[in-house]
């Protein structure tokens, strides 16, 4: 579809860029002008929709830099409970009863409320890749997955089978290698992953240092941090992160800059969990590039990035008893640029011509973002789920106004998620 989307304010998130005034022109996924607003007579373009966007803002959409889509059958299921106890009596039971059928729908469920964040991309770590995929492909969401190999299930092969196989299967997916974390998997599983990175030269992603428990356990059994123990074996040579890194050394972060590696953070999940606060102002002053995630829906237990981006900043400065800590621009950058790049989506990073139109209106004509001081600061400190007014991906309109554009309906995706969790009650 041709869109132009006109009287709006604009935040492209390139550097040094502020908001003006002006209008974005798309031709079927990608956009073809952002500037200030210009003659019809200057384009010879047939438009099938013009949005007059009456002033309010037009940015990049987020991107959640890490989830587990899947995981909406236990949101508010196993709340209120220490990780270990999460993972071990509560989690891992469900989730072995689980099939490929069950987390297509389910994850339907999650991305009908990534649209109301005005979530464009997810990074999401989940069990049955294929079925995931073709879950994304069927709502239009853009989804990056990363291996999710462990002792217990996936395997090195399968996650080489889905890098091959996936990063050819449509425009909107992609994979990235990976594995669960250094507690779920062997050494010699490990091993194997590295050899992966290093035989296509390509990054890998982990769960990395989210509790103390970890973090020591690591130490227990290799003399060295998480961090340090998967650098020995070369898994990070070719770049890649961390989700979470709540607890890193100064010696972690070194590594992370030296190798280029992203840095994660889920400050909900993290603070539901009780798992700590990651030192985010840490990163930032050497260098290490942060994106924000969600984490799953059974930890979080909402999709949100509004609330991330608030969180990470507020805790920040709680931890650093310093106000200034981690600006609310910063934010941003981490909400979007920095995820886009973290998950390979140089293309989607950032709203200039020849990028893709993944697109977010916040309605700035409601009360908590009035008076329009500072728009890109009200989004972080007081913006919310119900400021998005739409959003867009691939050049479609999937949400606008409280209504879903999907091919598959909200009714019917609420009816399969309740028929998969009475079944496996």
């Amino acid at each position: 579809m041709n869109i132009r989307l006109y009287n709006a304010r604009i935040l492209t998130m390139e550097e040094g860029k502020n908001v003006f005034f002006g209008e974005i022109r798309i031709k079927d996924e990608k956009i073809i002008y952002v500037g200030e607003e210009i003659s019809d007579d200057a384009s010879d373009i047939k438009w099938d929709q013009e949005i007059d966007c009456k002033g309010n803002l037009l940015m990049p959409g987020f991107k959640d830099a890490h989830t587990h889509s899947g995981m909406t059958l236990l949101r508010s299921y196993a709340d209120d409970l220490p990780l270990s106890d999460w993972l071990n009596t509560q989690v891992f039971p469900v989730e072995a009863k689980m099939n490929a059928e069950d987390i297509y729908h389910l994850t339907q469920l999650a991305i009908l409320e990534y649209l109301t964040s005005g979530i464009t991309s997810i990074f999401d770590m989940y069990l049955t890749p294929e079925s995931i995929a073709d879950a994304c492909d069927d709502m239009g969401m853009r989804c990056v997955q990363v291996g999710a190999v462990n002792n217990f299930s996936q395997s090195p092969e399968l996650v080489e089978e889905m890098y091959l196989k996936l990063n050819n299967k449509s425009p909107l997916q992609s994979y990235i290698l990976g594995f669960h974390a250094e507690y779920t998997c062997s050494k010699e599983l490990l091993m194997k992953i590295a050899e992966l990175s290093h035989k296509y030269q390509a990054p890998v992603f982990t769960h990395l240092a989210e509790t103390e428990s970890e973090a020591e356990g690591c130490r227990e059994r290799y003399g060295m941090t998480p961090m340090a123990f998967l650098d020995s074996l070369g898994m990070f040579d070719y770049g890649g992160g961390g989700y979470h890194c709540v607890h890193m050394t100064q010696e972690d972060i070194h590594i992370m800059k030296e190798k280029g590696l992203y840095a994660i953070s889920n400050p909900a999940s993290n603070a539901k969990l009780a798992s700590g606060i990651a030192p985010i102002s840490d990163y930032l002053k050497a260098g290490v590039p942060v994106a924000l995630g969600t984490d799953g829906p059974a930890s979080n237990n909402c999709l949100d990035m509004f609330r991330e981006m608030f969180l990470v900043t507020g805790l920040a400065k709680l931890r650093e008893k310093d106000a200034s800590a981690v600006d609310a621009m910063e934010v941003l950058k981490m909400a979007t640029v920095n995820g886009a790049h973290a998950m390979g989506l140089h293309d989607a990073d950032v709203l200039a011509e020849g990028k893709l139109a993944d697109i977010i209106m916040i309605d700035l004509n409601q009360p908590n973002m009035q008076p329009i001081n500072h728009i890109a600061k009200n989004v972080v400190y007081s913006g919310s789920k119900q400021n998005v007014k739409m959003t867009m991906i691939h050049g479609e309109i999937l949400y606008m106004d409280g209504v879903f554009y999907t091919k598959i309906q909200p009714a019917e995706i609420y009816r399969k998620a309740n028929e998969i969790i009475d079944k496996h009650r």
